[in-house]
């Protein structure tokens, strides 16, 4: 019995045994993924969800107990030994995970690691315990509000200009050490300082709420603090600082509105004083633009005065031009249809509709210009004044080209056309060497001063291939050259219109043989050119070289800079080819300053056309702050060309009579009207006498070398007779010195610009000339120069011409005709004729006096008062030798060998010119004058003269 108990407890033992071994059957289980949260200061962690681990083997003792956790390293390997695990309760698996030290947000905010569960095992000793899977926790550090801001810097200044209002004068900037946008952000700013003139923002801008006057406070100071969001003020208040300086504008200073130009004076500076103030504000460019407007001077700039043949001149141009606009006349009739308007540069201009105003050149100008070497010249302006578009030209079409010039001229044995046009702002020469190829060649230039509406000069030298275009002296390429392709052939027929070009009907159908039947050619006026045009010419042959165009056309006047040496570094300087456009670039304010000092206006024409330029300066700024940064005003001006010293041409040297015998004249010569000319060109200008001690001030006159352009002879009173008289010129000496004449019955117009000794060569050259029993008792002329285009002219020199006939056709009394040589001896008449040029007279005598029929008449009467004179001197001289009582008896007898009577011619002319009878001789009591009782009044006079004892002879 004893043994089956023992043998039964053994069996109980060892199944209680096996049954142990098999309690401990499942692991620990954890959430995966916890996330925790710990205050800053604080080493409790709040995990969500709750930390709890579960066994299946619960409610086993041991097996379904939570013993522990353990805490694993995190991926950065360090957060793990921060941390720590408990279990709260062994039966429910709570457990709570806690630092092992006071954690600190601004070190590390954020933590990681893992964490993994295990049971009891199945014993007191943990033996066979199961672990869990390891689960990972994230910690993140919430922050406390232990920082508060500091400002970076403890003292703030700036400077600003008094009078203006500010977006922003100065930015303080505040820092909090918290690591939480809550608490380490600066919620707002704030002025401690009461009663100021200035506002802080919340970004820390301070700005002034009103203007501020450096005359009632200069300097301003103040305390601002800071506030993080969780209201914690700063540590420390910040002082600003605001010194505010004396008002300073921005801009131009000593800028001038008027500047005067002395003409003369070569260049002046524009902007002497001229600087740019920007106010300490930092600029990195700045650009300065110069415009002068002298589009209303001329055409579009101050040159020449003189003619265009008197510049071409002076340029030394080759002659041989062709007009193809000549002013309208009888030989010049198709340009009568065009209208013209003035021209302050007395040039004729000619405006163009572009439909009926079109010019067709005859066929016998045109083929003086044939070829495929020539020069092509003109002054243009697009627009133009009264100009209607074509009525053709529908609105939305692409306008046509308008064409300036069409030509088709015959050569030796072919036609080869050209044609200048314009469309848009594009030039281009269509040039065809033969019209019976099929390929013509196009030039094309894209100018701006094709489509400005402004006047340019345009040459265009054709040395086909090559075509050279100059615009106001300036030379430009072509921007393009091609090949037009196969195109219907011009019209082999002779024709140069301006304004326009014309268009057969049918080209191919009409044209047989390269000519054009006669009677077939119709067709129409196309691409009718809207504009203005003058001085247009066509040269044949060698081209004008650069230098040449460049003086005829380019501008006398213009901006310029003074000395590109004394330009700074980083400074630009352009002009525009017209120079009424420079342009200053740079980087340094001082190196712009005295860069804009140096712009200078220069006009080279000693009489530079008077009047207003008006004058802008535009200036634009770049800083490094463009929000910031000046914007100047553009400033306008004008400069004055002051009225230049007329030049006094002054005419002398001949005297207001003309005498000679009228034999002279109907030479084949004629006599020289002017032979003693003098022209003397003077300027006048003003004198400070002051200097010298005189009151009130003076005229200085000086002599300059000078040129005149034209001078004029013209008859007084009727025009000349071709029948009966002329006025001859040494033609051979005018085509020598390049001058022009116009000969016609009214007046002799010598042109062209020449030096004043050449004119006086000339016009003392000038003769007068009458057919054989023509002459007449006087003729009158006027001469007159002038210079500049007729701008400056003359005084006007009067010459009276007097005939002086023979007695010898009308009367032969033998006591006169014995004394004539006796009285006409030069000695005697000196004084007598003062203020005509009378030479030696010939053989016969010459007498000066009124008309024929007076003469003829007077003739009778000669005898009757010469023998009245005879016996009246007699009873004179008797009593007078009786008065003297011891006087010789031969002293009183009378002596009539040497009794010359002859009409006195000259009386009405010593009238004239002041001269009194008085003063006419020596000796008075040895000159009677007889009166006729009869003719009181009569001009005529009777001179008795006899010589002296010395046997020399006396002036009466």
């Amino acid at each position: 019995m004893d043994r089956m108990s023992f043998l039964s407890f053994l069996l109980l033992c060892l199944t209680s045994v096996a049954n142990g071994n098999k309690a401990n059957k499942h692991k620990p289980w954890i959430e995966t993924e916890y996330q925790g949260i710990v205050m800053e200061n604080d080493n409790t962690v709040l995990l969500n969800p709750p930390l709890f681990a579960l066994d299946k083997d619960a409610p086993l003792h041991y097996a379904g107990e939570i013993c522990g956790f353990r805490v694993h390293n995190g991926p950065t390997g360090s957060s793990s030994v921060q941390f720590e695990a408990v279990v709260l309760d062994r039966s429910t698996g709570e457990g709570l995970v806690r630092s092992k030290e006071p954690l600190d947000c601004e070190s590390q905010r954020e933590h990681s690691f893992t964490i993994q569960a295990y049971d009891c095992g199945e014993g007191p000793d943990g033996a066979n315990s199961k672990k869990s899977h390891k689960a990972t926790v994230h910690v993140r550090v919430n922050d406390v509000n232990e920082f508060s801001p500091v400002f970076v810097e403890r003292r703030y200044e700036a400077s600003v200009p008094e009078g203006r209002l500010f977006d922003r004068i100065v930015r303080v900037e505040a820092l909090d050490a918290d690591c939480s946008p809550q608490y380490s952000q600066i919620c707002f700013y704030d002025i401690i300082t009461p009663s100021v003139p200035f506002v802080i923002d919340n970004d820390g801008n301070i700005k002034n709420t009103e203007p501020l006057d450096s005359k009632r406070q200069r300097v301003h100071t103040f305390w601002v603090t800071a506030f993080d969001c969780g209201k914690n003020r700063a540590q420390a208040d910040a002082q600003v600082v605001i010194t505010v300086k004396p008002s300073c504008k921005p801009g131009w200073i000593g800028w001038s509105k008027r500047v005067e130009y002395t003409p003369g004076s070569g260049s002046i500076p524009l902007f002497p004083s001229l600087h740019l103030e920007t106010c300490e504000e930092t600029v990195w460019n700045i650009q300065a633009t110069v415009e002068l407007q002298t589009g209303h001077i001329g055409k579009g700039c101050d040159r020449d005065s003189y003619s265009d043949r008197s510049v071409r001149r002076l340029c030394g141009a080759v002659r041989g031009e062709v007009d193809l606009l000549p002013p309208p006349s009888p030989a010049a009739n198709w340009t009568s249809a065009l209208p013209t308007l003035p021209s302050s540069d007395s040039s004729l201009v000619f405006s163009f509709n572009g439909s009926t105003h079109v010019a067709v050149v005859p066929d016998s100008v045109a083929a003086a210009v044939s070829g495929d070497h020539f020069t092509l010249q003109l002054w243009m302006r697009r627009g133009g004044i009264n100009t209607q578009p074509p009525t053709n030209q529908a609105r939305g079409n692409r306008r046509e080209e308008e064409t300036i010039v069409c030509s088709t001229v015959k050569n030796d044995d072919s036609f080869s056309h050209y044609s200048l046009s314009v469309h848009g702002c594009r030039l281009s020469l269509f040039y065809w060497p033969d019209v019976s190829a099929a390929r013509p060649v196009k030039f094309l230039w894209k100018l701006e001063q094709v489509c400005d509406s402004e006047w340019h000069h345009l040459s265009l030298s054709v040395q086909f291939p090559s075509v050279t275009l100059y615009v106001d002296g300036v030379t430009f390429d072509p921007a393009l050259i091609h090949d037009n392709g196969v195109i219907p052939n011009p019209a082999p027929r002779q024709r140069l219109v301006i304004g326009a070009c014309w268009e057969t009907e049918d080209k191919q159908k009409d044209i047989l043989n390269n000519t054009i039947p006669e009677g077939k050619d119709t067709g129409k006026y196309v691409g009718g050119y809207r504009g203005l045009l003058s001085g247009v010419t066509v040269r044949p042959g060698s081209v004008e070289p650069h230098s040449v165009v460049e003086c005829l056309y380019a501008c006398r006047e213009g901006l310029d800079f003074g000395d590109l040496e004394t330009l700074g570094s980083g400074m630009k300087v352009h002009v525009n080819p017209s120079q009424s456009v420079l342009v200053l670039e740079g980087d340094d304010i001082e190196s712009f300053n005295r860069a804009v000092q140096q712009v200078t206006y220069r006009n080279s024409l000693r009489f530079a056309t008077p009047g207003v330029r008006p004058l802008k300066l535009t200036t634009s700024l770049r800083c490094f702050n463009e929000e910031s940064c000046l914007t100047l005003r553009q400033l306008e001006g004008y400069l004055v060309v002051l009225q230049p010293d007329a030049p006094q041409i002054s005419l002398s040297g001949v005297g207001p009579h003309l005498a000679r015998p009228a034999p002279e004249f109907e030479g084949p010569r004629g006599v020289p009207l002017f032979p003693e000319l003098r022209i003397v060109c003077s300027l006048s200008h003003a004198v400070n006498t002051a200097a010298q001690g005189m009151e009130g001030g003076a005229l200085m006159s000086d002599a300059v070398a000078h040129t005149l352009d034209g001078c004029e002879v013209q008859p007084l009173g009727e025009e000349l007779n071709p029948e009966r008289e002329e006025l001859l010129v040494d033609m051979d000496a005018l085509r020598e010195r390049g001058l022009e004449i116009i000969n016609t019955t009214a007046y002799i117009a010598i042109t062209g610009a020449e030096s004043i000794s050449v004119y006086e060569d000339v016009l003392r050259s000038v003769r007068y000339r009458l057919a054989k029993g023509s002459a007449r008792f006087e003729r009158r002329f006027r001469l007159s120069c002038s210079e500049m285009n007729g701008r400056y002219t003359s005084n006007e020199l009067t010459l009276e011409v007097n005939f002086l006939h023979s007695l010898d056709s009308l009367y032969h009394p033998s006591h006169l005709l014995a004394s004539q040589q006796q009285f006409l001896h030069p000695s005697h008449h000196s004084g007598e004729l003062s203020g005509h040029t009378l030479p030696n007279p010939h053989r016969n005598s010459v007498v000066p006096g009124a008309a024929t029929v007076i003469i003829m008449v007077c003739v009778g009467f000669l005898v009757v008062m010469v023998i009245m004179g005879v016996f009246r001197i007699r009873s004179i001289h008797r009593r007078g030798e009786g008065a003297r009582g011891g006087s010789k008896e031969d002293s009183g007898q009378w002596d009539d060998s040497a009794l010359t009577i002859i009409v006195n011619p000259m009386e009405s002319y010593e009238s004239r010119m002041g001269i009194s009878a008085d003063t006419e001789g020596e000796g008075e009591e040895d000159e009677e004058v007889v009166e006729s009782p009869d003719n009181a009044n009569d001009d005529q006079r009777i001179i008795i003269k006899k010589e002296g004892r010395d046997g020399n002879p006396r002036r009466y």
